[in-house]
């Protein structure tokens, strides 16, 4: 008999179960409870925040409190609220946690109208169900490894 497959995709990747039945499909999904899918998920954020600090060496430098822009660069107001969100746990924060992030850079920027101009971009979007956070989408992901950091002297 030939396996059986359900992906279930989330915000970091997918999951897979398999099985010879559909029984045991079913029982490989009753694993996929939320507290497992949250253990996976924090487990792939420490893994990512760990890349994200190496590839930001000497433009943001994530301290206790958090991403601090360093980079004498001259930036966009969109290209710094995307570098500390970058730098953030699962890409995401409040706009008040971007904000003191950014003061704490030295950079004065009007954080909600840059963060809904970037939602109509495609760059961010707030995820149902947490509040006043907001998230980089997988565009603007890309965006920021793209084209930011290239012009920033990073690949």
């Amino acid at each position: 008999m030939p396996k059986l497959r359900v992906r279930v995709k989330t915000g970091y990747g997918e999951l897979e179960v398999s099985g010879g039945s559909p029984e045991e499909v079913m029982e490989g999904l009753g694993w996929l409870t939320g507290d497992f899918v949250a253990a996976v998920q924090g487990k792939v954020a420490e893994v990512a925040a760990a890349e994200a600090e190496d590839i930001l060496e000497g433009i943001v430098r994530v301290g206790r409190d958090g991403p601090t822009i360093v980079t004498r660069e001259e930036l966009s107001h969109y290209e710094a609220v995307g570098l500390i969100m970058y730098a953030m746990r699962n890409h995401e924060a409040t706009g008040k946690m971007i904000r003191d992030r950014l003061a704490s850079s030295g950079k004065k920027i009007t954080v909600a109208a840059r963060l809904h101009e970037m939602g109509r971009r495609g760059h961010v979007f707030q995820p149902e169900g947490k509040g006043s956070e907001y998230r980089l989408t997988m565009k603007g992901v890309r965006w920021v490894e793209e084209e930011v950091l290239p012009r920033l002297g990073r690949d």
